[in-house]
């Protein structure tokens, strides 16, 4: 049965509503583990028809669809990141550019959370995919483009080598991002986070595994000195 909201569902959520003041970015709704008619709640309220736009993340298509049609339609879901938004907010102010780029399409749920995320925070944006090191072409191919961005997000999982290579070819900050992707000893992200820590390329930031909204989050601090 689809989930219905109760009007008392949301009464004990406490948002921090001066959140942006505090560090330029509005609150998020962590999805994962919220009970399905407390999100159900949230995502009418902060819908096109109430002018309210917050941003979820980790809302996974199964519980996403679950929801009465007329719920769906008040956000722009994102099956892939499994984020949604009503709308995105006003265009970032230093009107500066960010690259996401993800190793293979196996680093795409994690790459594309991040692009979601610069997008409902307004902040320009660019998608390179499959851009694993493997076939080295594959990075250099992209780098003239890649360069042209002010600040870079990448994603790899498996043995993360996409990081130190990306990582001594360009001089925009690097918000390196694990993913847990591979098989055995990828220990579901761990030895990919390992092989980012210890990168022989110098000034690389990285962040927990599969954690794109989290990079995100962190490029817009960054903008956030140029206004």
């Amino acid at each position: 049965m689809p989930a219905m909201e109760n009007k008392d569902n949301i009464s004990h959520v406490q948002f921090d509503h001066a959140r942006k003041e505090r560090l330029g970015m509005p609150e998020a709704v962590f999805c994962e583990g919220k009970d399905s008619t407390i999100l159900c709640a949230l995502l009418r309220e902060f819908s096109r028809s109430t002018g309210k736009s917050i941003l979820f993340t980790r809302l996974k298509p199964e519980i996403f669809y679950a929801f009465p049609k007329e719920i769906q339609q008040g956000v722009n879901y994102h099956e892939l990141s499994r984020t949604a938004f009503a709308f995105a907010l006003e265009p970032h102010k230093s009107g500066k550019k960010v690259a996401v780029v993800s190793a293979g399409s196996a680093d795409a749920q994690t790459a594309w959370e991040a692009a979601r995320t610069l997008e409902y925070l307004g902040v320009r944006h660019t998608m390179f995919e499959d851009c694993g090191v493997a076939g080295l072409w594959r990075i250099q191919k992209a780098l003239p483009a890649i360069r042209e961005h002010d600040i870079v997000i990448a994603a790899a999982g498996l043995d993360g080598a996409l990081i130190s290579v990306l990582g001594g070819l360009i001089r925009q900050p690097l918000l390196a991002v694990p993913t847990s992707v591979g098989y055995g000893m990828a220990k579901q992200g761990e030895s990919a986070l390992t092989s980012m820590l210890i990168s022989c390329a110098p000034g690389i930031s990285v962040f927990n595994i599969d954690n794109g909204f989290g990079a995100a989050c962190a490029a817009v601090r960054i903008l956030n000195m140029f206004c």
